[in-house]
């Protein structure tokens, strides 16, 4: 069985570019109808990679292969960075000609996840990579409800900590390089707000951090997060930086303090972070683009100048089931 598609691919001019895929649909395969795809920094970076864009998608299942069980022709479904299927396929490493920036794309059935009924699907695309990036700190390494929790930087990852781990029932602390975004951390479920630029000596009234999301830029200065930080106390960094980052080993031990990375979500953590925001009733904050070359253009363009709160999503028309 093979099924025809378009997708939109980076190149090494930079420019993006509409493309015909056909694709063999194998009997663990499905194919589908994407709806909606969330857009992420990442995108940019493979923007002049001769690939598929595009890796926080929802659409509709329109065909299986032979072998495929768990899912059926119109079920809603989302599919994110890690492709864990029969072996793991991340974004950018493998798999070009499938990506979340066009009509469609072919998945191994494992590597999709059912919407619970009721949730948008443009609120469900960022999930995909941001919301699984922050809920794995969250559910993963220990974080229980009353901690301590803080988030730095609000942005597409951290706005998104903010509102879950405040619907953990965590002491949520916002560490932001501003005052400009008080009222808005403080909305989304922040019990303290403080004003702390990475590098600088952090204010005294500050109590000790069980756990500090690192969701801002890539590059931090880690002593100075030290004062923050409670005995036995872990730091997540979330976002990258390509340029290695000295770390106060003598600071650290004489604390307890963890510098603990983390990748994405798994499969099961997936599926438990699409219940808990339906549940919860947890939604990011979108600004939602047209699905088509232009439309991604300017997205692209407002997401370098800053302009996107907080994550941008490109939409698509399409018949229903």
């Amino acid at each position: 069985m093979e099924v025809t598609y378009n997708v939109i691919k980076g190149s090494p001019s930079k420019q993006l570019i509409e493309h015909n895929v056909t694709s063999r649909l194998e009997p663990h395969q499905v194919y589908i109808e994407t709806t909606h795809s969330g857009l992420c920094f990442t995108d940019e970076h493979y923007l002049g990679v001769d690939q598929a864009l595009g890796h926080e998608g929802v659409g509709i299942i329109r065909q299986v292969g032979s072998g495929v069980r768990s899912v059926k022709v119109g079920d809603r479904n989302t599919t994110g960075w890690d492709q864990f299927c029969r072996e793991v396929k991340n974004y950018g490493f493998s798999d070009t000609e499938n990506g979340t920036f066009g009509s469609g794309a072919v998945w191994d059935e494992k590597c999709v996840y059912r919407i619970p009924d009721g949730y948008d699907s443009a609120h469900a695309a960022p999930l995909m990579c941001a919301g699984a990036t922050v809920w794995t700190v969250l559910s993963k390494f220990g974080i229980t409800a009353r901690d301590r929790v803080a988030i730095m930087g609000i942005g597409g990852l951290g706005h998104l900590a903010i509102k879950l781990a405040a619907a953990m029932g965590c002491h949520v602390v916002v560490l932001s390089s501003s005052e400009n975004k008080r009222q808005e951390a403080m909305d989304y479920g922040a019990s303290e707000f403080h004003v702390f630029r990475s590098g600088e000596e952090p204010v005294d009234t500050i109590a000790p951090i069980k756990h500090l999301l690192l969701c801002g830029s890539g590059g931090v200065d880690y002593k100075s997060l030290l004062p923050l930080m409670d005995t036995q106390g872990a730091i997540y960094p979330l976002t990258v930086a390509f340029e290695p980052a000295p770390i106060p080993l003598l600071d650290l031990l004489f604390k307890g303090v963890n510098v603990q990375g983390s990748l994405v979500a798994s499969r099961d953590t997936m599926r438990s972070l699409l219940d808990f925001v339906a549940r919860k009733n947890i939604t990011p904050t979108i600004v939602t683009y047209p699905m088509s070359v232009k439309g991604i253009e300017s997205a692209m363009e407002d997401l370098r100048g800053g302009k996107v709160r907080y994550r941008a999503v490109l939409c698509r028309e399409t018949p229903q089931p």
